[in-house]
């Protein structure tokens, strides 16, 4: 047998390691790596891959936590959506479930620093019912029907064109009494006359 067989006690203790989930401590979202020690993470940190997509990051920060905020909030709504589509339920046990994915965007990388303040966010944007309960924050999904939603965006943007419409016609008119003051102005003072 081989030093790197497959089947080798060590070989498959690796594998089982690797199989689950790790500390998030030794999580790089970036690059999307997990080591399973601070000794991998540090090796990890120094190599040329790791340092090039920090210098991307340094380029524009905002995007990119912008980017994996948008990501998260996507897939969190998505499990709600499949697992607890219509149930008040509390936000801990769907962050557990959602999280529970090898391959999730990890909270930590986005703009929101705690599960309160992501949930609370999404309660001000209507996409939950949020309840703080002495148990905890509960939430339940919103649920829209997408042809309501076509309907509300249409009726934005026609709102929207009219506000803009009755602007220009406003605009107009200023600029035409503007001019017709200017032009009283520059011919004096104004005669009466007749009406026959």
């Amino acid at each position: 047998m081989g030093k790197n067989d497959f089947l080798t006690p060590k070989a498959i203790a690796n594998r089982i390691k690797a199989k689950g989930l790790q500390k998030l401590r030794w999580y790089c979202q970036l690059c999307q790596k997990q080591c399973r020690d601070e000794n991998g993470f540090k090796c990890h940190q120094m190599s040329d891959s790791h340092r090039r997509q920090m210098e991307v990051f340094g380029q524009n920060p905002g995007r990119v936590i912008e980017g994996y905020s948008e990501e998260f909030e996507s897939g969190f709504l998505d499990h709600l959506k499949q697992a607890h589509p219509f149930s008040r339920v509390s936000a801990k046990v769907v962050y557990n479930e959602y999280i529970n994915d090898r391959h999730h965007i990890h909270m930590n990388s986005t703009k929101w620093l705690s599960l309160t303040e992501f949930v609370k966010y999404l309660g001000k944007e209507g996409k939950c019912k949020v309840e703080d309960t002495p148990k905890g924050w509960f939430i339940t999904l919103i649920q829209k029907d997408p042809l309501e939603e076509l309907d509300d965006e249409k009726r934005i943007k026609k709102v929207r064109a009219e506000k803009e419409e009755a602007e220009r016609h406003e605009m107009a008119l200023r600029e035409q009494a503007e001019r017709a003051r200017l032009l009283a102005r520059d011919e004096g003072p104004a005669e009466a006359t007749e009406f026959v």
